[in-house]
């Protein structure tokens, strides 16, 4: 993911935006956390078998999401005790149920774009409806590691007055350059 993460931190810079990112719990070079270790094994086997995946998804996400928000605020409080670095904040990208919660308990995000990349636990739905800020949500038509219809579903949950779905043809590392223009244009009318 870092070549793609780097890029879109490159072109909010570019824009004259501040931009962070911190690797998921378990991810990258971080230590890996056994029980999310199994449940990504167990997703990729249910889904490779056609079986149901609502009881794998709740083991995999809903740890990530406690563990990752916090961490995500700690790093919120650290980037903007920079100098120079201040509000209002956008988020953008990574696991949509983690920017879910984000989008409800962290008063600081003022606008959110997110990946419609990843399966969300039913129980995400209620904080869907919590949330206020105006979300700019990505989703690839053809993504493989992606439930459609449970995207759109929660599309639609989502309370935010102002919310756009962009879809565009394509699998899950395909969202178009393009989108980049669209997202900058989105964050610097909420962030400006």
């Amino acid at each position: 993911m870092y070549p793609r993460l780097a890029e879109r931190a490159r072109h909010t810079v570019a824009q004259g935006f501040a931009a962070a990112t911190i690797e998921l719990p378990g991810g990258g070079e971080r230590p890996r956390i056994p029980e999310l270790e199994r449940a990504r094994a167990d997703l990729r086997d249910a889904l490779h078998d056609k079986q149901p995946v609502d009881g794998i998804v709740d083991r995999l996400v809903l740890p990530l999401v406690e563990l990752a928000v916090p961490e995500w605020q700690a790093a919120l409080d650290a980037v903007l005790s920079l100098p120079g670095i201040g509000g209002p904040v956008g988020f953008s990208g990574g696991v949509i149920a983690v920017a879910t919660r984000l989008a409800v308990v962290e008063p600081r995000i003022s606008a959110a774009v997110l990946f419609a990349g990843s399966y969300v636990p039913r129980v995400m739905f209620a904080d869907a409806r919590r949330v206020s800020i105006p979300l700019l949500v990505l989703l690839q038509w053809d993504d493989e590691h992606n439930d459609r219809q449970l995207a759109l579903d929660l599309f639609d949950a989502f309370g935010s007055a102002e919310k756009t779905l962009h879809a565009n043809t394509g699998g899950h590392t395909g969202v178009p350059g393009f989108e980049a223009d669209d997202v900058g244009r989105f964050f610097a009318r909420h962030l400006r």
